[in-house]
């Protein structure tokens, strides 16, 4: 019934009408997403799944504020008569109804390389170049089932007060847009979340990677992605070259094609070049 107050009330989010974020996130693929993870509301509600998506959103990009005051930042453009104002308790239930399916599904929708062809400071030659950046200073909620899954860091002066989990995110240099991202416990290594996004890889990109993932058995991995790679290594560096400084694995450009896509990358093996940068 279009006249009905639950309608009127449905209308303020219909598409177009939820703010900055459906210009990047259209209301369109929001609805995809949720049709496809069947989180999509079942009867009409005040605060249907769609806003739950966008609401989620904000709160990351104001992750210092309440509930209440991220609500106001999302409809801060409505007139006064607009949306009403839901309590704390109503916003957290729709959060937990949408639960984590469409959020992770979403990503995976949107997330890849941003930078057109003609963008700068992007490539080498006809590579991308994408790099693993890492972080291990998220902290969440001291909450029960958060400790049974990340644990707790003990420092010399006790517990740590809330656990915390280790974020491995593979980015495009430049833009950094981000073509994948993995978490979880600190307790395992950067390389065990990067060997994750491995697949994520192909033979248009160049990857630029710190020390620390210089593991022979890494670089197999990501030689065989087809991808090229330069790794900044530890250990005693061969004579004439400084410690620190980054080995190179690309091909031979005198010896090979110019035509980077009819190449494998850059195998760890004795027979690789091994110059400077």
């Amino acid at each position: 019934m279009p006249n009905s107050p639950g309608a009127e009330r449905a209308s303020v989010f219909d598409p177009g009408h939820l703010g900055e974020l459906t210009r990047y996130l259209p209301v369109e693929l929001v609805d995809e997403v949720l049709e496809e993870t069947r989180t999509l509301q079942r009867r009409l509600r005040l605060l249907p799944s769609r806003v739950g998506v966008y609401f989620v959103l904000a709160l990351a990009l104001f992750p210092s504020v309440g509930y209440l005051r991220v609500w106001g930042k999302l409809t801060a453009g409505f007139r006064e008569d607009g949306p009403f104002r839901p309590s704390e308790k109503a916003l957290r239930d729709l959060r937990r109804r949408l639960g984590p399916a469409p959020l992770k599904a979403l990503f995976e929708m949107v997330a890849g390389p941003i930078a057109q062809p003609t963008t700068a400071g992007v490539r080498y030659r006809s590579w991308r170049t994408v790099a693993f950046d890492g972080c291990s200073a998220v902290k969440v909620p001291d909450h029960e089932r958060n400790r049974a899954w990340l644990g707790k860091v003990r420092t010399r002066m006790g517990w740590a007060g809330y656990p915390t989990l280790r974020l491995m995110a593979l980015c495009e240099t430049g833009t950094r847009g981000l073509i994948g991202a993995v978490f979880g416990p600190i307790s395992q290594y950067e390389t065990t979340y990067a060997r994750q996004l491995l697949p994520l890889l192909n033979k248009t990109m160049l990857l630029l990677t710190d020390r620390g993932f210089d593991a022979d058995g890494f670089l197999k991995e990501t030689a065989e992605t087809g991808a090229q790679f330069v790794i900044r290594e530890d250990g005693p560096p061969p004579s004439g070259r400084p410690r620190g400084s980054p080995r190179r694995l690309l091909p031979d450009p005198a010896r090979q094609p110019e035509d980077p896509h009819h190449r494998r990358g850059g195998h760890h093996d004795n027979q690789q070049r091994r110059t400077g940068p």
